[in-house]
């Protein structure tokens, strides 16, 4: 029982870290300028993957791969499978060509380039420097190709410098003080949120590692299993919550990008950084049998956009089906 407490505590604090981090990153960006775009690609991309990242590199590290390298294949398997079934059958999907043909195309190559050199290689050195050039390039020409103006950023500030301006004229000292230290606590509060943040996911990230550790020794199943599983749905809890508001509300193109999105960095940014940091070995597990069902889903998720440009309630019924089934056959009965 205590186990299952740490581990939920752990999930909450990865959430909640997730939130503050994504927050802090993104007011950081606004008040340096930069464009909307790139806060929403790299900043909350990256807020949203980071409790994947922290769980994989730590489970790496404390020697555990198959919770490491399980959690983002498992992930993966969530997002398209779970979160993409789920809230289709909310509502409807609509999924636009641009989203099919850059987005779509790169999870599908990264999912077939995890799932060969898996067979031939450990997730290494070399590996992980390719896949995180491979999501430099990504993120380059996906910014290249949206063409968005760069944000007008520093407005705010403008704005605060006019009041004080403002209260000094008419004498009143004791306002434009307090304005200016609220301004000074305004412009350092996102800092302090993204770097709370930052580190409520890494006590949380080992709390979690820890316990599901020791929650899969108790109970007989393999480290691999807890992190397909257990620890992958964990962490796929800022994106199922994502997807599935912005389903709820008709912004379908929101739900299905940050599935992609989160695709892309799961397995090239987080592979990568894996790789880079702490190379591991890829459970056997893995190779003959979930990284197939990773590549499958993510083929399926194109396939089904690519028929009428939707995903419908039915095929969202499809993938939870699946869902249900794989998770069958992962756990001993």
């Amino acid at each position: 029982m205590l186990d299952i407490l740490f581990l939920l505590i752990g999930f909450a604090l990865l959430i909640a870290g997730g939130e503050l981090l994504v927050r802090g990153s993104v007011a950081v960006a606004e008040r340096i300028g930069v464009s909307p775009l790139i806060i929403g690609i790299v900043l909350v991309g990256f807020g949203t993957s980071m409790p994947e990242l922290v769980i994989s590199i730590q489970a790496s590290l404390a020697g555990s791969p198959g919770i490491s390298i399980g959690n983002f294949v498992g992930s993966n398997i969530t997002n398209v499978l779970l979160i993409v079934g789920f809230s289709a059958l909310l509502a409807p999907l609509t999924v636009t060509s641009r989203a099919l043909k850059r987005d779509g195309g790169v999870v599908i190559a990264a999912s077939l380039a995890f799932l060969g050199l898996a067979f031939v290689t450990p997730l290494n050195q070399p590996i992980g420097a390719l896949f995180l050039g491979a999501l430099a390039a990504y993120l380059t020409f996906a910014i290249r190709q949206e063409r968005i103006a760069p944000h007008e950023g520093h407005s705010a500030a403008f704005e605060m410098s006019a009041a004080e301006e403002e209260f000094l004229r008419n004498g009143d000292h004791w306002a434009a003080r307090r304005l200016k230290w609220s301004a000074r606590l305004g412009h350092v509060l996102p800092y302090l949120m993204a770097l709370g943040g930052l580190a409520v996911i890494i006590f949380g990230g080992r709390l979690l590692v820890d316990a599901a550790v020791s929650l899969a020794n108790q109970i007989g199943v393999s480290e691999t299993v807890i992190g397909l599983t257990i620890v992958a749905v964990g962490t796929s809890l800022p994106e199922l919550v994502t997807s599935v508001v912005a389903a709820r509300r008709g912004h379908s193109d929101v739900a299905i990008g940050n599935v992609l999105g989160s695709c892309i960095y799961n397995i090239l940014g987080i592979g990568g950084t894996v790789g880079l940091l702490a190379p591991t070995a890829v459970p056997t597990e893995i190779i003959h049998y979930d990284n197939f069902v990773m590549a499958g889903s993510a083929i399926a998720l194109i396939v089904f956009s690519a028929t009428g440009g939707h995903i419908s309630r039915l095929e969202g019924a499809v993938f939870l089906t699946a869902y249900v089934l794989y998770i069958y056959s992962l756990w001993p009965h």
